[in-house]
């Protein structure tokens, strides 16, 4: 009798489980079920299934029509024939929206920008710290062609001041083209907002060292700058890398005292160039910025890697000129430019293209800079500007092949300083 109750009551004890078993396994199939119908939900959001309400996709479809008629051009090949360019792969508003008689003040300074899709997760935080419109070109190779334009489309859907600022050019190696990612649902999954993509892209991040790119493949650097700046209509522009940052409000300030100024097309402005411990927050005002700098957690940009790269800039001189009044920006004092100066600058978009034959790592800028100096471009150091690089520049993050670039475009380089000669025959300067 006792054995029959404790018998009946493990029944019941094993009935229970088995239900709450049931209804657990019902409740999981509910989530994956209604999981599964938000991300077909937002898939025919990203390419307009059949379910999406005309008017309330009817922009986000266009987008996705200028993609698609973007990649359908093939690109163009660069002068090389090495790289195949689409520029302008996705527009933003503010590019889609200028017309001729636009007010000027509008367009005056655009950042550009490159990057492989490895760093392109630093474009959220330089797009917060800029709010104003951005050329990016991106070198991508093998599968990541795909991931590249599938994640770019991402974020000009889902990512509202990336639709409204940001204008995004691809390259690719000759031979690749880039394909609209309609199939690729794999990339997709799991996106469901702005927040979600640069999760996606932070997973890609850090996937090579600096240069160092799958196949042995050349970065090229310069031939992304330029399409960058070829890609905003603006009047001036401030090339940098994209894991850089530039001061806060300097758009609006450089705005403000260029509107006092007469043009001058021979002019570009210098913003002293530095680098942070990657723990450190990137400083918004040369105020925090100096007190870093006394402390050494802010040091001269390449201090450790080519001191004599940014040395001409005399940081001294300008950390301890005065600004006048916070808040607004001008020229706190000129400079000659010397070999082997490398400075960052906004310059008017007539100065000269970068020089496409340098890749990879060694003289794809300081070439840029000797050019302009022999063009007979002034250098003026801008009072309260700057750009700050994330992490101390150090010896042993760089990949193997470094010292070996490096020494065949110090050899290039020595050929280009020749060709200036024949470019600018009636220029006394020489570099």
């Amino acid at each position: 009798m006792h054995f029959s109750k404790k018998c009946s009551a493990f029944k019941v004890v094993l009935s229970a489980l088995l239900i709450v078993a049931l209804l657990q396994l019902i409740y999981l199939s509910f989530l994956s079920r209604f999981h599964g119908k938000q991300q077909q939900y937002r898939y025919s959001e990203l390419f307009g299934g059949s379910g999406a309400k005309k008017n309330a996709h009817a922009e986000k479809n266009s987008r996705k029509e200028r993609l698609r008629y973007s990649l359908s051009t093939g690109g163009i090949f660069d002068n090389s024939g090495q790289y195949r360019v689409y520029k302008n792969l996705i527009k933003s508003d503010f590019t889609t929206n200028q017309k001729p008689g636009s007010d000027p003040s509008h367009n005056v300074l655009a950042l550009a920008t490159h990057t492989t899709i490895n760093n392109l997760h630093h474009l959220e935080s330089l797009l917060e710290r800029w709010q104003n419109p951005l050329s990016v070109a991106i070198f991508a190779h093998g599968q990541d062609v795909k991931f590249a334009t599938a994640l770019v489309y991402a974020l000009s859907f889902f990512c509202p001041q990336i639709q409204a600022l940001v204008d995004f050019h691809l390259v690719c190696l000759s031979g690749e083209m880039a394909s609209f990612p309609e199939q690729d649902r794999e990339h997709f999954a799991g996106l469901e907002d702005c927040a979600s993509v640069f999760s996606r892209l932070e997973t890609h991040s850090d996937k090579y060292k600096n240069y160092a790119i799958s196949g042995n493949i050349s970065y090229p650097n310069n031939l992304l700058r330029n399409v960058a700046r070829g890609g905003t209509e603006s009047s001036y522009i401030l090339v940098i890398d994209i894991d850089m940052m530039p001061s806060a409000d300097l758009h609006q300030q450089f705005l403000s005292m260029i509107m006092k100024r007469e043009a001058a097309s021979d002019e570009v402005f210098v913003l002293p160039a530095f680098e942070i411990r990657h723990a450190r927050k990137i400083p918004a005002t040369k105020a925090e910025l100096v007190q870093l700098y006394q402390v050494g957690e802010v040091r001269p940009f390449y201090e450790e890697l080519c001191p004599r790269c940014q040395a001409p800039t005399n940081y001294s001189q300008w950390v301890n000129s005065h600004v006048k009044e916070t808040g607004t920006l001008e020229v706190a004092y000129m400079l000659t430019w010397v070999d082997p100066w490398e400075p960052f600058y906004i310059g008017p978009r007539t100065v000269p293209l970068y020089d496409e034959n340098f890749k990879q790592y060694g003289f794809n800028r300081i070439s840029q800079a000797c050019e302009l100096h022999v063009a007979g471009y002034r250098f003026s150091v801008l009072s309260s500007a700057f750009v700050v690089h994330r992490g101390f520049k150090i010896q042993g993050e760089f990949h193997a092949r470094k010292d070996e670039e490096n020494k065949r475009n110090r050899a290039l380089f020595r050929s280009f300083k020749e060709g200036l000669k024949s470019k600018y025959p009636s220029s006394p300067r020489r570099c």
